[in-house]
């Protein structure tokens, strides 16, 4: 019997082999959901699902893609933006 603290089921249970050939159960958190655009809620590629524990031993690089707006809003989105930002700044005269 696992102790009431692990007795939920927002741990997940892993079935892990020991050294002596038993195979026991651990009791592990579950991954978190993946991060979405900011805009239009699609899944973010390159965001891993880590727990803020987790994701603090990562080096930056490996947190976030490397282009502006990186985890935060999706390629699609900011190329939209993009487009955007650059028609309102043309004027015709």
């Amino acid at each position: 019997m696992p102790r009431p603290s692990q007795r939920t089921r927002s741990r997940r249970r892993v079935k892990v082999r020991t050294p002596g050939g038993r195979v026991v159960v651990h009791y592990r958190p579950r991954k978190p959901g993946h991060a979405r655009c900011a805009i239009c809620g699609r899944p973010l590629h390159g965001v891993p699902r880590l727990r803020p524990v987790e994701l603090r031993k990562l080096a930056k690089t490996e947190k976030r893609p490397e282009r502006p707006y990186g985890g935060y809003i999706c390629p699609r989105c900011l190329a939209r933006l993009y487009r955007e930002a650059i028609r309102s700044s043309i004027t015709l005269s």
